[in-house]
């Protein structure tokens, strides 16, 4: 049986409102979500063994461990006998590297669920599905959906029509944000940015004004981060930059593709050992 080829994005945090939290101790955020052409690749097939088979490459794919989102979700489905007793290869070759704020991994999750409920037809309900994604993590269902998203602080979330179209610049350092201690040190909350009810305009002007609150306490942390920033924002013809996620990845954004290009030439030059590249929201 040949592989079939699965392409999961990138997902990025234009906004991320911390707004309290939760009784179970987690925060409570609201989120304006957005996906870049930056994937990794994924393929699967069948296979007759006892076991499922998930194999990592890439320059990304060190250090994963074997207790992975997507092992996660293969141990769920088969405890719920949802696979019926079917078993899985699975390839991965990551290009989006881990603890970047791009829910590498949710999104893997999030794909494969996706291709075996709908390719493989395991006859999963909308509530199955939302269930089984929440066990792996809180963004494997706008993963799913892959399209522009509001995440409200209820947990609820809206698909926008409208996509955010903008070309991307990625800088990295050589290493990565640790998620629980970034949240840890959150001292403010903030009143939510969008409304249930209220039309958004995803204007450049909006954009503009939405933060991540997020980035104080990975400031503090990682000071590298806010230098990064400093010396992105600093750039021609940039429209605003931004963390993702809980970092440690630094986006800048542009309306135009020569300017991004021309951007990535002189970060390069300023950063050589960091992760640096080109991309644009879909």
């Amino acid at each position: 049986m040949k592989f079939y080829k699965i392409k999961s994005y990138a997902k990025i945090n234009i906004s991320l409102g911390v707004l309290g939290k939760l009784k179970s101790k987690l925060h409570k955020i609201e989120s304006l979500i957005s996906f870049l052409n930056l994937y990794d690749e994924i393929f699967i097939k069948k296979i007759k063994n006892k076991n499922h088979k998930v194999i990592f490459t890439g320059k990304f794919s060190k250090r994963i461990s074997k207790n992975n989102t997507i092992s996660n979700l293969l141990k769920i489905l088969d405890n719920n006998k949802k696979l019926r007793n079917q078993k899985y290869l699975i390839k991965v070759n990551k290009k989006i590297p881990q603890k970047s704020g791009m829910g590498g991994g949710s999104m893997n999750a999030a794909h494969i669920l996706k291709y075996l409920s709908n390719k493989q037809k395991l006859n999963l309900s909308s509530k199955e599905i939302l269930r089984i994604a929440s066990k792996i993590g809180s963004d494997v269902v706008v993963g799913m959906q892959n399209k522009t998203s509001i995440l409200y602080g209820s947990g609820e979330i809206k698909l926008l029509k409208k996509n955010i179209n903008l070309f991307t610049l990625l800088a990295r350092p050589n290493s990565g944000c640790s998620t629980k201690a970034i949240y840890r040190d959150v001292r403010y909350f903030s009143r939510p940015v969008f409304k249930k009810n209220q039309r958004v305009n995803l204007n450049y002007k909006f954009l503009i004004k939405l933060k991540n609150d997020l980035e104080e306490p990975a400031f503090k942390k990682y000071p590298v981060l806010k230098k990064l920033k400093i010396f992105m924002e600093k750039m021609d013809d940039i429209l605003f930059v931004r963390m993702t996620g809980s970092g440690s990845t630094i986006i800048g954004y542009f309306i135009s593709k020569k300017a991004a290009v021309n951007a990535r030439k002189i970060l390069k030059k300023k950063y050589q050992k960091y992760w640096c590249i080109l991309s644009k929201t879909i």
